[in-house]
């Protein structure tokens, strides 16, 4: 199974026509739909200021920024990193944009050359979501993921937040109707009786733990609303 990497950019203006560059790159891993750990972040040094509507965004300042190092530093980890995964971002065309454009400038080729695809979650949400408000604070909202810890935008806490984001829209809904059924060679419905003397076997002290251990994550992600805890 190939990877997962969740990518989140900032960046010191909007418009790629008026010089604007890529001041922050923030990855994080999924692999079998569990976040590994293995993320990748980099602030990076754009040779500019920010404008000041970017600069209320992400917070970075040019003088934090002066001792950074460039993309041109960063590119080959980056790319390394990045390699034949896919690639899942919220509004895609903004931050591929940026980066094909990095790219460019030092002769590579598009991004999309060293990847495997890219997943879009805005056009994903608009599609589950139709009608409704779709931003990543909007679906953080939707999904109950905690955004307490977040002040500014910030690539890799952004990427955080899209990464569960992600496994939250791409959960699916569980089956919970347990009454198995079977059809005839009538085509009647024919119920299965489900004997009442099926034996119980209660959890042992280790399970207990590792069971309540769950639902103490669950009920983190989910700000205090677990039920199975009450």
């Amino acid at each position: 199974m190939h990877r997962h990497i969740v990518l989140d950019i900032e960046t010191t203006g909007l418009n790629i026509i008026d010089g604007h560059r890529i001041i922050e790159i923030g990855c994080v891993e999924i692999k079998n739909r569990q976040i590994t750990g293995n993320n990748l972040h980099y602030y990076i040094n754009p040779g500019r200021d920010s404008e000041k509507s970017a600069l209320a965004i992400h917070g970075l300042t040019t003088k934090f920024l002066k001792n950074k190092s460039k993309f041109s530093e960063i590119v080959d980890n980056f790319l390394n990193y990045v390699s034949n995964s896919e690639i899942i971002i919220h509004n895609a065309a903004f931050d591929v944009g940026f980066l094909d454009m990095e790219l460019s400038l030092l002769g590579y080729s598009n991004f999309t050359k060293y990847i495997y695809r890219i997943t879009d979650t805005l056009l994903m949400a608009r599609k589950i979501h139709t009608g409704k408000r779709n931003s990543l604070d909007a679906l953080c909202d939707r999904y109950n993921i905690s955004k307490i810890h977040r002040t500014l935008h910030g690539g890799l806490l952004d990427a955080e937040l899209l990464a569960e984001v992600y496994l939250a829209m791409t959960r699916g809904q569980s089956n919970l109707n347990f009454k198995p059924k079977i059809n005839n060679s009538n085509n009647i419905e024919t119920k299965i009786k489900i004997p009442n003397n099926i034996p119980i076997k209660l959890a042992n002290s280790n399970e207990l733990v590792e069971h309540n251990m769950i639902l103490s994550k669950i009920d983190k992600h989910s700000n205090g609303r677990c039920i199975w805890k009450k």
